[in-house]
């Protein structure tokens, strides 16, 4: 694999195209667990699962990284593939901690990410980690969660 800002932008482009499967793979999160925790949660909008590939792209060092880690998992499968599951599953998580952006969103992406794979399937290995990712680093990412609406542990400057 070589990385360029042309295979960067190509990247995008690619993500962009996924945008439908993953709004729905969002939603669909957001449904089961909103219902596992007796909450409303609101649907991502495919205006939000572009704005939010703006903005990871916007920022080159983490755009290079993205577009790394989405250009591995589209490409990659394994034979049978059991003795991959790790590699996977770690391409994929990392994808959607890097999505969902800093510490606590990152490790709920992280945690959301392998409840997502779980619900995916797709011809290759690494594609359904591919949306599984995108979808749980989106679904973090956006405002949606009542609980990310206020803070009740802030400490207010004096």
């Amino acid at each position: 694999m070589h990385l360029t800002p042309a295979t960067v932008a190509d990247e995008c482009e690619r993500l962009h195209e996924r945008g439908p499967r993953v709004v729905t793979l969002a939603n669909d999160v957001r449904t089961d667990l909103g219902a596992s925790f007796g909450v409303d949660v609101d649907e991502v909008t495919e205006q939000q699962y572009e704005q939010t590939l703006e903005t990871v792209f916007a920022d080159g060092a983490l755009a290079v990284n993205v577009a790394a880690l989405a250009g591995l998992l589209r490409e990659l499968d394994v034979t049978a593939d059991y003795p991959g599951f790790v590699v996977d599953e770690l391409l994929g998580r990392e994808l959607a901690a890097m999505l969902a952006g800093q510490q606590p969103l990152r490790l709920l992406a992280e945690a959301t990410f392998h409840y997502v794979d779980v619900h995916t399937d797709s011809a290759t290995a690494g594609g359904d980690d591919l949306d599984a990712a995108l979808a749980a680093g989106l679904q973090t990412r956006v405002p949606g969660w009542d609980w990310r609406e206020s803070d009740p542990f802030a400490v207010e400057p004096e």
